[in-house]
């Protein structure tokens, strides 16, 4: 589905994590799970104070296991080629407004097949679907904050 931020920086840190997850959680409410890699900047104490606060669980993509994740895979590639890999960023400022640009048009403008060919705003608006922050999916691999249910799939169903 469409993709509420797109944090841009030097450095993503957990607390740059967690002041976006606040800042979406004001505007859409919690995310019931997030779906994270192992980087330093989702596996702190941080996001899990986060995480058992806002009563939302963390689900880890089992390291060199990237079909874990594979629709967010799937998206991290077309944002480099579609958008980072067009542009000479010179300021952070200017980043920012180019990365924005391309996270309206994806979301708002541009068809998706798995969606109809609908862009995911007007998906949401035809079938009156709730915001995919508070859709609860069905749990995956390695929840954190509640029972492991690891799968050893390596397959993908989703592509965005």
């Amino acid at each position: 589905m469409g993709r509420a931020a797109i944090e841009v920086g030097q450095r993503l840190r957990s607390d740059r994590v967690v002041a976006a997850l606040n800042r979406l959680a004001a505007r859409r409410g919690p995310p019931q799970y997030l779906f994270v890699d192992n980087g330093a900047e989702f596996s702190g104490q941080l996001l899990d104070l986060w995480a058992y606060h806002h009563k939302a669980r963390i689900d880890f993509s089992r390291p060199g296991k990237p079909t874990d994740n594979c629709h967010i895979e799937t998206f991290n590639g077309l944002f480099r080629e579609e958008c980072l890999n067009l542009h000479w960023f010179e300021t952070l400022e200017e980043t920012k407004a180019i990365v924005e640009d391309w996270r309206r048009d994806y979301n708002e403008s541009r068809p998706h097949s798995t969606l109809n060919d609908l862009s995911p705003a007007e998906f949401l608006r035809r079938t009156g679907l709730p915001d995919p922050g508070r859709v609860e999916p069905m749990p995956k691999t390695n929840l954190r904050n509640g029972p492991e249910n690891p799968s050893d799939s390596d397959g993908c169903d989703m592509v965005t």
